[in-house]
């Protein structure tokens, strides 16, 4: 039985990842302060004897035994981390900074949760590993890109210096059970508003593209990887591209919604492609999406049906 962290268990990926990670037999300490996290993500684990929750702020330091971290904690929708930018700046460079101290001192293994958003408005689709991105960092979305870029920075130092044992995820677009309805992401406002028959809201022109993974297929590339001994940046994601306005059509089309699509201004500097080259990730890991994006959406869509009418 190993001996598993996760911070930000409360979130959408942490609490599918401990729920997974329980039924394999591991221990699961969660820790999350519920700044964006659900309570009732973790409500189904407080009765398992092999799991323990805290509740902590990771920009505060934490000493716990672990034999793996995986540190998930932080903001990840727009209008979440761009309502405090400076807590969530906080969140990716002080919290990967306690995390690392935290594996120096214990000797676990620690994957990071980075993000596709470290590549910005890409001038190349699909991306992959190597390249560098186009970040605006004075812009509004600068709190969570340069903060996951940053803590990259730290994870490839600590490693260079002490020898840590570290992995890298940059995780693309991820839907399913536990999202939070009100996230303001495109799959969580697409279904959230052909299910309530409000208008769906596109913005730009909808030409704009994006990968959508279903969250048990990320969960699967994040143990793959922690397993691996690959200590360099990964893409875990699903390479399947939709344009917004398609992807808006399914979901109206799966939800058999009158829903209408109404038309918004661009958000400053959001992505124009968005697909990852998941090359690296199925030579090294064996990696490959499974879900359907089809089956995929009809899951999320019964849990934001209950979500709904609770």
């Amino acid at each position: 039985m190993k001996k598993i962290l996760i911070t930000g268990a409360a979130g959408f990926i942490g609490s599918n990842l401990t729920k997974r990670l329980l039924n394999e037999g591991n221990y699961v300490i969660g820790l999350d302060n519920f700044y964006t996290g659900l309570r009732e993500n973790i409500e189904p684990f407080l009765t398992n004897q092999n799991y323990k929750f805290i509740q902590h702020n990771v920009i505060e330091p934490y000493e716990i035994e672990a034999d793996e971290i995986y540190n998930l904690a932080c903001p990840a929708s727009p209008p979440h981390y761009q309502k405090d930018p400076i807590f969530t700046f906080k969140t990716s460079v002080f919290g990967i900074l306690n995390a690392l101290e935290l594996a120096k001192k214990t000797g676990a293994k620690l994957l990071q949760a980075s993000t596709s958003e470290v590549y910005g408005d890409a001038k190349i689709c699909p991306q992959d590993e190597k390249y560098f991105g186009n970040v605006n960092p004075n812009g509004i979305r600068a709190c969570y890109d340069e903060g996951k870029r940053a803590a990259e920075t730290l994870i490839c130092d600590y490693k260079r210096l002490y020898g840590l044992d570290v992995r890298i995820a940059r995780i693309f677009n991820t839907y399913g059970e536990n999202m939070d309805i009100n996230d303001g992401r495109v799959v969580s406002n697409f279904v959230t508003q052909a299910l309530c028959g409000n208008n769906i809201t596109i913005y730009g022109d909808g030409s704009q593209t994006r990968s959508f993974c279903y969250v048990d297929d990320l969960i699967e590339g994040l143990i793959l990887l922690m397993k691996s001994n690959i200590s360099q940046p990964v893409n875990l994601g699903n390479p399947c591209e939709f344009t917004i306005c398609d992807f808006a059509k399914l979901v109206l089309e799966l939800t058999n919604s009158n829903s209408k699509c109404i038309y918004l201004p661009l958000p400053q500097d959001d992505p124009a492609k968005r697909r990852p080259d998941i090359s690296f990730a199925r030579e090294h890991l064996g990696y490959e999406p499974k879900v359907k994006i089809e089956d995929g959406i009809k899951k999320t869509m019964e849990y934001f049906r209950k979500r709904i009418e609770k």
